[in-house]
């Protein structure tokens, strides 16, 4: 029987139905003539809260609301990957061919495409005992990704008949199941998964394993765990959209979900036009092969905005439950907390810090908790990475979107204003960011590039934070003054700066770099450190020391050594030694 309610109050986006319509928690509802989609977010014997997802507009007291029984969900199936949906998984392709450039009210598409013949390699016998997350089949669902069919996590039992492999849709059935209590179900290649509550997993791993994007300031100085959460904050034209690009497209994750929560109109559609057009280095196909976007932009229901980074959290843990390592790039959890803030003022709420809901932490906090490196239910391993942008308010890190992710996420990645403006990209502040992966990670690093890796990433940061130190004596009182060791340490800072952290997009060799390159360059970096410090320490004066430009080349080597020919770091060396020697003769 369908329970339906009759409005009597409407603020914005929240509607008020009168008395006890028999709605749950978190149900799914239509409400008005049109049809709008709904959530129950309060309940009460006098009256029942819904938060409305689309413009309510035109809705007037008196229309029914009707219960749809479930939960907002999200439809898990073959035809995510290369999709783009809006923040309650409705495909904007399919929306744009009726609807045009806006999404018109009411409008009602499935998620997924139910006619599309998929061809299906079915993975089970009659027969066998099926566990909760067994894979049932596999479906080639682009050209770069293998979609693990499985049982749903709260069913299991016996194949009592499974059809052919051959071309089915997602509600065609494949097999037929026993249930332990002797009735029988039809299995489909579908699932329908409640977006705010987390699928099960069998075992959570600590983080052990890094997610290499090929960028040096993160890869060596702030690596991420896969698995791990990662924020990065910055005020506006920093670059944290432009970095979450380099890290979608380079980054060793299998899949990529981006979700653009409440960014202007104007750059989320140059995100999708660039996407669409980028070709994924690994596979030579086009990106998008292994990557679903979700597009909610600013001019969209503000309670839309607040369900897409769970539509997209829910899209990333039912691959991960396939055995993949998925990225999430949430950008920004800025324009989430305002939405929140905007439903909880509405709902007449009592504020906290800056207008914000007093529960703004434990939702961040359930939002990045979802993040880890899991043993599935099928026996397979996945990770699920969160990095979130957050865009503060003039920078302003003290705010509070940015002090309550700080608690949650255990790598930081700071972009400074200051940077970005001098062009040093990406503008991650070395001095301000930091990483409690490091030690965790440190082990792998050991073992499958150098036993000194994190040794040497540890002096780099220590002669940054030394030229931190000395630059505040420079401003005062200029560099003439300081002794030849402690310019060394400034020219060698400057070389770990300019020739390691700053990083060129747009140069073939340098805008990923392998992990073995990195730590060459390190290396490299080092030596000339160790080598100078040397000729200082027998009285050559840092202006001769300058005059062979032997610290411009070091810095020119990130563009003249390919990544494919790290043999060519030994003519360094010995250009470093021959620098070493020519000085000591000429000046002897």
């Amino acid at each position: 029987m369908t329970k339906t309610g009759t409005i009597y109050g409407i603020n914005g986006p929240i509607v008020y139905v009168k008395g006890d319509a028999g709605f749950e928690m978190h149900e799914m509802v239509t409400v008005g003539k049109d049809s709008l989609v709904g959530e129950v977010i309060g309940l009460s014997a006098q009256s029942t809260t819904i938060q409305v997802y689309e413009e309510t507009t035109g809705i007037k007291p008196g229309e029914t609301v009707t219960g749809s029984g479930a939960p907002v969900s999200a439809v898990l199936a073959p035809g995510i990957l290369s999709n783009i949906f809006d923040g309650i998984e409705r495909p904007l392709k399919e929306i744009a061919k009726t609807g045009g450039a806006y999404i018109p009210r009411g409008v009602n598409v499935d998620s997924l495409d139910r006619e599309k013949l998929w061809d299906t390699h079915i993975t089970v016998k009659k027969g066998e005992q099926l566990l909760p997350g067994a894979i049932i089949a596999e479906v080639p669902e682009t050209p770069a990704i293998v979609h693990k069919v499985m049982l749903p996590p709260d069913l299991e039992g016996y194949v009592t008949d499974v059809v052919a492999d051959g071309k089915y849709t997602i509600d065609d059935r494949l097999l037929t199941l026993q249930l332990p209590d002797g009735t029988e179900r039809d299995i489909t290649m579908t699932q329908r998964w409640p977006i705010r509550v987390p699928r099960p997993t069998a075992k959570r791993f600590p983080p052990a394993m890094p997610l290499i994007t090929g960028q040096r300031i993160l890869d060596t100085m702030f690596p991420l765990a896969k698995g791990g959460t990662a924020a990065i904050p910055g005020g506006f034209g920093t670059g944290k959209t432009m970095t979450q690009h380099q890290i979608a497209k380079w980054s060793d994750a299998d899949i990529i979900i981006y979700i653009g929560c409440g960014e202007r109109g104007n750059e989320m559609t140059q995100v999708l036009e660039e996407f669409s057009e980028l070709i994924d280095p690994k596979s030579g196909n086009p990106l998008l092969d292994r990557t679903t976007l979700i597009a909610n932009t600013s001019n969209m229901p503000v309670a839309a905005r607040e369900a897409s980074l769970y539509s997209g959290l829910t899209l990333a843990e039912y691959y991960r439950d396939m055995g993949y390592h998925v990225a999430i790039m949430a950008d920004s959890t800025s324009r989430w907390a305002e939405a929140l803030r905007e439903l909880s003022g509405r709902l007449e709420e009592m504020p906290a810090e800056e207008g914000f809901p007093a529960y703004l932490a434990s939702r961040l906090s359930a939002f990045y908790e979802r993040a880890g490196m899991m043993q599935n239910l099928n026996g397979t391993e996945g990770s699920v990475s969160i990095i979130g942008a957050v865009s503060p308010q003039g920078g302003d890190f003290s705010e509070p979107v940015t002090m309550n992710t700080k608690r949650f996420v255990r790598c930081f990645w700071g972009l400074d204003k200051n940077l970005a403006y001098s062009r040093h990209f990406p503008a991650i502040q070395w001095l301000t960011s930091y990483s409690e992966y490091l030690t965790d990670l440190a082990p792998w690093y050991t073992e499958n590039v150098d036993r000194k890796f994190v040794d040497y990433r540890n002096r780099l940061v220590f002669l940054l934070t030394q030229e931190s130190s000395l630059m505040e004596i420079v401003k005062l009182i200029g560099s003439d003054v300081l002794p030849d060791d402690q310019k060394l340490i400034l020219e060698i800072a400057k070389v770990i700066r300019v020739g390691f952290l700053q990083q060129n997009a747009f140069h073939a060799d340098d805008t990923c770099v392998p992990l073995s390159k990195q730590f060459k360059m390190m290396e490299t970096i080092l030596y000339l450190y160790k080598k100078s410090r040397a000729l200082i320490s027998m009285g050559m004066p840092m202006s001769v020391l300058k005059e062979d430009k032997i610290f411009d080349k070091v810095i020119a080597m990130k563009y003249d050594i390919p990544n494919s020919k790290p043999e060519l770091f030994d003519e360094y060396k010995k250009m470093i030694d021959q620098f070493y020697d020519d000085v000591v003769e000429r000046n002897a």
